[in-house]
């Protein structure tokens, strides 16, 4: 169990020693980001700007027209908030090989309160044209996604968390860019491989019946969604075919992939570390309703108002994002009684 910011800082390290287009622009936080692992390995390709991130990207597609491959290390709030005229103009409409590496993403940045979480950065992003967006489960998909990231011949933007999660996937895990993960079939015994769809997926689970629900989930909450899965399971006397599906790419995705392990269930469920607005939530309405599918689709995630400071367990429990709160979500999306 690693952080994700730690992998990056790693992989990133590891993979510049081969790699010599590799560069990183930093924004006056590389010993929070991990950038400081490239910088003490490749000091000559490390640029620290400063509290200055619009610069930033400037200096990073400047960089880029010379034939490097440069990453932008900060936190993710202000690459997606201050410096987004620039991603727009530079980065997204020239299709330039930049890579937004935004740490501290999402709603666990209570330490530094409302102004520095990151909870609309999944809408932002999608919505730029020519924009890779990447969300990893855990430190083995990330890792994954960086060394995918890293040949990419385009915009990225990877979204990263600053705590360790409990990991997802094993060693044996394969990265494919658009393609949904399925953690959990259906059955009520489960079956989580962490195979792509079509890829080897436990099909014989369940077999014949339709899951009662689809869980879809993205980023680091996939992992707290996985023993949310786990728990309603385990307590039903006589068990529950849930379908768990992880997202780790926002866009581009497979949408006839994703839409064949919808389609065969009447109630889909998405948890996002994210504003309901604009999210995973809408980006799995949006295939629900090019089908015309007739699923009830719950979104859970923070809702349509700003965050606040606090511990991280104290912030997921209060915005329904803990793995019991997602739990209780559940069970009442399959009428069952939650817990108080």
């Amino acid at each position: 169990m690693t952080a994700q910011r730690a992998v990056w800082g790693d992989t990133l390290t590891e993979l510049a020693r081969t790699d010599d287009r590799i560069v990183v622009v930093d924004g006056d936080l590389a010993t929070s980001t991990m950038a400081v692992t490239f910088a003490n390995a490749h000091p000559e390709r490390f640029v620290q700007a400063g509290i200055a991130e619009q610069n930033m990207v400037g200096i990073a597609f400047g960089m880029s027209t010379l034939g490097y491959r440069p990453w932008l290390s900060s936190f993710g709030v202000f690459l997606t908030n201050r410096a987004l005229d620039q991603v727009r103009m530079l980065v997204s409409q020239t299709k330039a090989p930049v890579r937004l590496a935004a740490a501290y993403s999402g709603l666990l940045n209570g330490a530094s309160g409302k102004t520095h979480q990151d909870i609309e950065d999944l809408s932002v992003m999608r919505a730029m044209p020519n924009m890779t967006v990447l969300a990893p489960a855990d430190a083995v998909e990330a890792e994954a996604v960086i060394r995918w990231a890293a040949d990419h011949d385009g915009p990225v933007y990877l979204r990263l968390a600053r705590d360790a999660v409990t990991d997802v996937f094993d060693d044996s895990y394969t990265f494919t860019v658009g393609a949904p993960v399925v953690l959990r079939d259906g059955a009520s015994d489960g079956a989580s491989d962490g195979d792509s769809a079509g890829a080897g997926a436990d099909d014989t689970a369940g077999a014949g019946s339709s899951p009662d629900v689809v869980v879809v989930s993205t980023g680091v909450q996939t992992s707290r969604t996985v023993d949310a899965v786990a728990a309603v399971t385990a307590a039903a006397p006589s068990g529950h075919r849930i379908r768990h599906v992880h997202l780790p790419t926002i866009k581009p995705l497979d949408t006839e992939a994703l839409w064949a392990l919808l389609a065969d269930s009447s109630e889909v469920v998405t948890v996002e570390e994210h504003s309901v607005v604009g999210g995973l939530g809408d980006v799995v309405a949006a295939v629900l309703a090019e089908h015309a599918s007739g699923a009830k689709l719950t979104k859970v995630g923070l809702a349509d108002a700003w965050a606040e400071s606090g511990p991280n367990d104290f912030l997921l429990d209060k915005y329904g994002l803990s793995a019991e709160r997602v739990a209780d979500r559940i069970r009442g999306v399959l009428g069952e009684r939650v817990t108080a």
